[in-house]
C-alpha cells in the first residue's frame, strides 16, 4: 500500500520567549532571561518546512497554543479581569505566570506518540497526546494537542485518538521525542521503538541522580497496549541515566531513527548492544543500519551543544536518505568533521542539510523538536483537514499572518504587557481560520 511520512511542524507562537523552565535541558537553562525574537523563530521553522517540502516531503503545520493560558492562572486563584490576572500574576508569581507564558508547544515532537495503521490491532493511525507531568509549564499543553489532533485528523474510520495518560509521576509520557519505528517501507508492519529513563514502579533500577527522567517505563507500556501494538514488534529500552544526568533530557537528544537506520551515540542506552539484537531480531529480514557514533570522536557533551542527534532522517528518492542538523553542528569542527565523514560510509545517509533554527535551539530544541511524524496511506492522507497541509499558498500565507502580529523582540517584563496578550489572542483567532480548525483555544468557546 502506498503509504509516506508527514512531518507536522509546530508554528512557533507569537509570545515566544526565553524563560528557562526546564530542569536538565542546558540549553534552556543557559539562556533564561535573554530577549527572545518571535518574528524570527517563527519565519525559521516555515522556512525549514518549505525546504522539506520542496525537496518531495510531506509536511503539515501544527499550530501554537494559546499563551499566555489564562485558564491556568484562574485554576492557581488569580481572580478579576484577564488584564488584572496578568498584573497580579506578574507582581506576586512572575515565575508561575513565565510558565503559563511558555513557548514550548512549539516542540511538536512532544505532542503525542503516533503508530501507524500497518502496526495496530485495527487497523486504524492512534494517537495518544503526552500528558507532559514531569514538568508544569509543559502539562498545560495536552488538552490542547487533543483537540487540534482531532480536528486535523477526524476521520472515525481512519483515525483513533486516546485521551493522555492519567496524571502523576509513574506515567510520566514526553511523546514521540522517545519513540521511533523502524520498517523497510513506511507501509510495512514496522518495529516500534519506546525508550524510557526509568521505572516507576521497579524499585532497585538504575535512574538519574542530577536531572528527572522524563519517560517511565510504565507510560511507554501503556501507551502500546492503547495503540494495540504487536509484543512481537514492539521493543522497550532504558536511556543511560548518565547520559541524562549529562543534560539528554529526551532521547531525540542522543539517537534519531527512520526506516531501517538507527543513528544513535554509544553511551545512548542501557545495554546497547541486547537493544539492537532485539530490534534486528523483530526487524526481520532486510538490511538494518545501526550507525553508533563513538565518544571518542563525538562526547555527549558536544552532541548536546550540537544537537546533532536531535536531527530528522528524511527519505530521498532511490531509498537515500538525509540527515537536517541545525547550523550549530557545523560550528563545531568535530561534529562536522563527523557528518562528513557519516556520508561516505555504507549506509543511506547520503547528504546534509543544514538550517537555522537557532531561536529554538536557544531555547533547546533542534530541528527534530520541531515536528510530529505521521506515517499514513494515500487515503488516510486524503481524508486530513488538507487546510494544515503546507503548500506554496500557505507559506505565503502564513508568513503575511506572521508580519501583521509578530514582534521583533519580547524581554522578560513585557510578559506583563496586557497588550502581548491582545495581539496573541488577535493572532492565533485569525490562525485558526486560515488552518480551518474551528474554536480550539478557550477564549473561542
Amino acid at each position: 500500500m502506498n503509504s509516506f511520512e508527514v512531518n507536522f511542524d509546530g508554528l512557533v507562537g507569537p509570545t515566544h520567549n526565553y524563560a528557562g523552565l526546564s530542569l536538565g535541558n542546558v540549553a534552556s537553562s543557559i539562556n533564561a532571561g535573554v530577549i527572545s525574537h518571535p518574528k524570527a523563530a517563527a519565519k525559521q521553522g516555515l522556512a525549514k518546512s518549505l525546504a522539506l517540502r520542496n525537496l518531495g516531503l510531506k509536511q503539515g503545520i501544527l499550530p501554537p497554543h494559546e499563551r499566555p493560558h489564562l485558564p491556568t492562572l484562574r485554576r492557581l486563584g488569580f481572580t478579576g479581569s484577564d488584564e488584572q490576572i496578568l498584573a497580579k500574576a506578574y507582581k506576586k508569581a512572575p515565575a508561575l505566570l513565565s510558565a503559563c507564558y511558555s513557548a514550548s508547544p512549539m516542540w511538536t515532537a512532544n505532542a503525542a506518540t503516533v503508530s501507524p495503521s500497518a502496526d495496530t490491532q485495527d487497523h486504524l493511525v492512534h494517537f495518544t497526546p503526552a500528558n507532559l507531568n514531569s514538568k508544569f509549564h509543559r502539562s498545560i499543553e495536552p488538552q490542547t494537542t487533543g483537540k487540534i489532533l482531532q480536528k486535523i485528523f477526524s476521520a472515525e474510520k481512519y483515525f483513533q485518538h486516546h485521551r493522555h495518560l492519567p496524571a502523576g509521576s509513574d506515567f510520566a509520557d514526553e511523546g514521540a521525542a522517545n519513540h521511533t519505528r523502524f520498517c523497510q517501507q513506511y507501509g510495512a508492519v514496522g518495529v516500534e521503538f519506546f525508550v524510557f529513563g526509568r521505572y516507576a514502579m521497579e524499585y532497585g533500577r538504575p535512574a538519574p541522580v542530577k536531572f528527572p527522567a522524563r519517560q517511565t517505563y510504565e507510560a511507554s507500556m501503556a501507551i502500546a497496549r492503547l495503540h494495540g501494538l504487536d509484543p512481537a514488534k514492539t521493543v522497550f529500552a532504558q536511556q543511560n541515566p548518565a547520559t541524562i544526568d549529562a543534560g539528554v533530557f529526551h532521547n531525540d537528544v542522543i539517537s534519531v531513527g527512520n526506516k531501517n537506520v538507527y543513528f544513535f551515540h554509544e553511551q545512548a542506552l542501557l545495554d546497547s548492544k541486547k537493544v539492537l539484537a532485539e530490534i534486528k531480531q523483530k526487524f526481520g529480514a532486510g538490511a538494518f543500519f545501526a550507525i553508533e557514533v563513538p565518544q571518542q570522536q563525538v562526547s555527549v557533551q558536544d552532541a548536546v551543544a550540537s544537537y546533532l542527534f536531535n536531527s530528522q532522517l528524511i527519505s530521498l528518492e532511490q531509498d537515500k536518505m538525509a540527515i537536517v542538523v541545525p547550523q550549530e553542528c557545523r560550528q563545531k569542527k568535530n561534529v562536522w568533521d563527523y557528518l562528513q565523514y557519516l556520508i561516505t560510509l555504507d549506509n543511506p545517509i547520503k547528504e546534509v542539510q543544514v538550517f537555522d533554527v537557532k531561536e529554538s535551539m536557544k531555547n533547546g530544541g533542534g530541528p527534530a523538536c520541531l515536528r510530529l511524524r505521521v506515517v499514513l496511506t494515500a487515503q488516510e492522507y486524503q481524508n486530513i483537514n488538507p487546510a494544515v497541509l503546507l503548500t506554496d499558498q500557505l507559506y505565503t500565507t502564513l508568513n503575511a499572518w506572521i508580519d501583521k502580529y509578530y514582534r521583533e523582540q519580547i524581554a522578560p517584563q513585557d510578559l506583563a504587557d496586557p497588550q502581548l496578550w491582545r495581539e496573541s489572542r488577535q493572532a492565533l483567532d485569525e490562525l485558526t481560520q486560515i488552518l480551518k480548525l474551528g474554536a480550539i483555544y478557550s477564549f473561542q468557546n
